[in-house]
């Protein structure tokens, strides 16, 4: 019973030209839309260069994530003691600012 869908299968990939010309060579596949498949595909291979040439040139990125942790840290801190110093001049009362 096995024989049978075998044969049968065969028979239907041999009417509807699907096999191959020789083993392996299924040439006969490409046709238009094999060629804008090929295009959009040079396209796409284009546009990902171009995406990595863009990440590659922006600031920062040779700069590994401990460094960039330690970089803002340190930016933190300057903020924290920026707005320190600030509270402590406002506190003084040195500044008389005219209402108007």
């Amino acid at each position: 019973m096995a024989a049978a869908p075998q044969s049968q299968t065969q028979s239907q990939g041999q009417s509807q030209g699907q096999k191959p010309a020789k083993d392996g060579d299924w040439s006969f596949l490409m046709d238009k839309d094999s060629q804008d498949v090929h295009q959009e595909l040079s396209k796409l291979k284009i546009k990902f260069q171009e995406t990595r040439d863009t990440i590659s040139s922006m600031p920062g990125i040779d700069v590994s994530p401990e460094q960039q942790q330690q970089q803002l840290q340190n930016l933190q801190d300057q903020v924290r003691i920026k707005k320190e110093l600030l509270q402590k001049y406002k506190s003084l009362c040195i500044f008389d600012i005219p209402k108007q």
